[in-house]
Order: C-alpha cells, then sequence, then structure tokens
C-alpha cells in the first residue's frame, strides 16, 4: 500500500474501486483526476490529459461546460430534490420526459427514470416480467442478449452483459439469460464467408434458441445498435433486418440499450436510427447529461405501458419506485443538453467533424500490429494483432492494447480505453472535439502505437519490418 497522507494514499485506504485488479489498486493507487476543461482533464499535479474516452463513453460536452453546470445550479436554488413516487411529480422530470418522448423512435413511449445504465436495464427486466404476468403470459420470461454485449452490473443487467470478466464469481448469469453469438464478422465469419451470409448465420442461430427454448417464453432480445465496451463492434449490414424480422415471427421485442449510442454518438441522435431498428424499449444514460448528474431512462412502448396498468387491476399497484428517479436536479441537466443540441447543431458539428475522425482512424489499417479498424460517427476502435493475415490475437489476449493504452497515458497525456474483450483500443472523444484536436489524439496514439510495436518487436512478438 501506498504510503503517506495523498489522496492517492488514502484512496488506497479507504475506497473500493470497480474493473481493477483490486490488490493492485490498493498497492499502487489510482490515477487523482482534479479538474477539467473542454476535452482535457488534468491530475492532482496539474498534468493535463487529452480524454479520447469521454471519461466512460458519457462526457458528450466535455468538462467545465458552463451551460450544464448554471442548468444544476439554478434548478438546485430551485428545488433541489423532491420524489416521483406516491402520485408526487416534479417539473423537470415531466419535460424531459415530455422531450424524450418526442424525440425518441418509439410511438406515444413513457418514460421511466433511474440513475444508471445498470439501473434501467434491471429495472427493464423487472417492467416486462410485470408486463408478461398483467397480460396473461407468466411463462414468457426469457431473455437473449449477445456475447461480448455489456448491458450493466446489476443482476439483471449483469445477466443480460456477455462479457464473462464481469460475470465470473458473481454466479451470473441469472437462470432464464441466454447469449447468442457477437455480430463480429472480422473474428467470427467461417472462411470465405460473406457479410450478408453471415448475417444470415446469427438470424438463424437466434431463431434457433428461440425455438429451442420455446417462443412462449422468451420475452426478449437486448443489443447495443454499436457494441462499446464489446470493441466497438458494427454488425455487416442486414443483420438487423434479419434479427428483426425472427423477432416479429416469434412476437419476441426488442430491447434497444442505447446507454453508450444514444445522443449523437453515431452520427445520428440514436443508435436505433443509425442502424435502422424499431425498438420496443429503449434505455439511455450517459450522454443524457453528458455525464455532470447521475440519470438513466427506461423507454417503453405505448402497448407496454397499457399492459402494465391492466396488470394494477389484477396485481394491484404497481410495486416499483426509487427516491431519486426524475431527480429534478438530473433533470434539468438532462434539457439543457437537449437544448444545446439544438442551439449549436451538435448532430451537424459531428456530421462535419466525423469525416476527419474517419479519415484519422483508418490510416491505421496500414500500421503492422492493426487487424481491423472500426468506426461510426464519434465512436471507433482499433484492434492489434499479432498476425494480421491470420487475425490471430496476441497471447494473452487484451494485454498489448493495454500496454498502448497505458505508453499514450504516461507518455503522451492521451486517454483511451482498451475494452475488456479482443486487443482492442477504443474512442469516444467528447461530441464538441474540433477537426485539429480529432489530428492530436490520434498523433498522440500513433506515437504510442509505434513505441510497443517497438517494444515487441525487440521481443520477438511480430516479425521485423
Amino acid at each position: 500500500m501506498i504510503k503517506g497522507n495523498s489522496a492517492a494514499a488514502r484512496d488506497s485506504r479507504h475506497m473500493l474501486h470497480g474493473y481493477c485488479d483490486l490488490s493492485t489498486q490498493r498497492e499502487a493507487g489510482p490515477s487523482v483526476i482534479t479538474g477539467g476543461n473542454g476535452i482535457y482533464v488534468h491530475d492532482e499535479n496539474g498534468t493535463p490529459f487529452l480524454e479520447g474516452a469521454a471519461g466512460m463513453w458519457c462526457t458528450a460536452f466535455g468538462f467545465g461546460e458552463e451551460a450544464l453546470i448554471d442548468a444544476a445550479t439554478e434548478q438546485l436554488h430551485k428545488l433541489p430534490y423532491y420524489h416521483t413516487v406516491a402520485y408526487k411529480s416534479v417539473n423537470p422530470a415531466i419535460d424531459l420526459a415530455e422531450k424524450l418522448a418526442a424525440i425518441v423512435p418509439i410511438e406515444n413511449a413513457r418514460i421511466y427514470f433511474g440513475l444508471s445504465g445498470s439501473d434501467a436495464n434491471d429495472f427493464l427486466v423487472k417492467f416486462v416480467r410485470y408486463y408478461n404476468n398483467a397480460i396473461g403470459r407468466p411463462e414468457k420470461k426469457k431473455f437473449i442478449s449477445r456475447i461480448n454485449g455489456y448491458h450493466g452490473s446489476g443482476l439483471g443487467s449483469g445477466s443480460l452483459t456477455g462479457v464473462a470478466s464481469c460475470q465470473t464469481g458473481f454466479d451470473l448469469p441469472l437462470p432464464g439469460f441466454f447469449h447468442v453469438s457477437d455480430p463480429n464478422w472480422f473474428h467470427n465469419a467461417e472462411p470465405g464467408e460473406a457479410p450478408e451470409d453471415f448475417a444470415t448465420r446469427m438470424a438463424t442461430e437466434l431463431e434457433d434458441m428461440i425455438l429451442r427454448e420455446g417462443p412462449d417464453t422468451v420475452a426478449g432480445f437486448m443489443a447495443e445498435p454499436i457494441t462499446g465496451a464489446g470493441g466497438v463492434i458494427i454488425p455487416p449490414p442486414t443483420y438487423y433486418q434479419k434479427i428483426q424480422a425472427v423477432l416479429d415471427r416469434y412476437d419476441v421485442l426488442f430491447f434497444a440499450d442505447e446507454v453508450i449510442t444514444g445522443f449523437g454518438r453515431t452520427g445520428k441522435m440514436f443508435g436505433c436510427e443509425t442502424m435502422d431498428i424499431q425498438p420496443d424499449t429503449m434505455t439511455l444514460a450517459k450522454g443524457m447529461t453528458s455525464a455532470y448528474q447521475p440519470l438513466s431512462a427506461l423507454v417503453i412502448s405505448d402497448e407496454i405501458y397499457r399492459g402494465m396498468e391492466q396488470g394494477c387491476d389484477g396485481i394491484g399497484f404497481f410495486g416499483h419506485g426509487t427516491t431519486y428517479a426524475g431527480h429534478p436536479v438530473a433533470c434539468a441537466v438532462g434539457l439543457k443538453v437537449l437544448e444545446l443540441f439544438e442551439e449549436r447543431d451538435i448532430l451537424g458539428h459531428i456530421a462535419r467533424v466525423s469525416r476527419r475522425f474517419e479519415k484519422r482512424i483508418t490510416a491505421f489499417r496500414d500500421h503492422p500490429l492493426v487487424g481491423e479498424v472500426r468506426h461510426k460517427g464519434l465512436i471507433g476502435a482499433i484492434e492489434l494483432v499479432a498476425d494480421k493475415e491470420a487475425k490471430r490475437f496476441f497471447d494473452p489476449m487484451g494485454a498489448i492494447a493495454k500496454r498502448v493504452k497505458d505508453r499514450a497515458e504516461e507518455n503522451h497525456k492521451l486517454i483511451v480505453r482498451n475494452v475488456p474483450c479482443g486487443d482492442t483500443c477504443a474512442f469516444s472523444p467528447p461530441l464538441i472535439i474540433t477537426e485539429s484536436e480529432i489530428d492530436d489524439m490520434f498523433d498522440r496514439f500513433a506515437l504510442a502505437l509505434d513505441e510497443v510495436t517497438d517494444e515487441i518487436r525487440k521481443e520477438g512478438l511480430v516479425a521485423a519490418g
């Protein structure tokens, strides 16, 4: 354990962190971030870092956006807290629900607010169970999601998640949760299999699982329009069209996890629009408040809502509620985010700068360590391989991407994410990033990647040249 009384030392004595090796965290301590401005954060020593991951895919407006700070402050003065259970409500929640219902691709949508993507997906599991009980389908309770999909850290959301490291040791997934293949054509296609044929095979796999379990027992299928933590996987064209046809055939709902892809990240307001998905539900968080306040939203169709309302007649009152659902300060910030999207034409800005993002990230395809580059809007990934021809990962898988990520941060003051699936560095900068800042971000990354390439050549892990 680090000694002394620095912030890192005190952290190592008293805090428990997620997604880390606990003993390493305790012994080495964290990097303590104390401030931020625009696309940069700085640590306790005043060192600035270019935040190429927008924190956890979430700070859409970067750090220090005065309009969002003012919105929170103003609401704190008006009404710092009140609840939305037992026949009470607050104006910011009402206004935000109304605005979200007007822009989501679900007609006559109903909105339930929470605090995080994890709780939104947990609540979805509960609500769908309630809905099916209410309309007389008590057996229709099974959930299908995808290997390498990430949907949260709760019991239900963690069971929907298909990342092994997020389930091992936690006795997850719970019974009733199933996973189909990751639609990663680069790694999962059979030899010579075209993207169209791959998409057909993925849809057939889903159909086979529904038939094996019994269509009358399968409630829904959950997917991120573009996988985030699973490696920024963009399914091939026609994949969702074929998946949607299977779901419609067996009366299985489509649950879209828009926690990462919502609010401009993919170039349109929602990933469902980018990928041409017609969802029955959506879960939102992260960019909804640019992470300035914790807030999530579960969006459900009018049909599901009507069934739940019907359930109250037979089951009794709707026995679900949380202290902070529709928190007025968080909802006020969410309202301001939507206002800024319009006032500053954020979608237009993304359309312009994403061209530079595409140009810079695709240039890495020629690098000897890069197996594949994936991107859409302002989200992208660079996947590293030991053998480009064979698409073979380094052993252990993930170690090289972590090394590149660490070099970028230590030597070039750039923060990117190495995701837990594959050997991949992911980029999701604040949406306000400029073209020159995109160049700076990828210039820094290129230096780190070349440094690691030289290191592993000396170690004999890849051929020289």
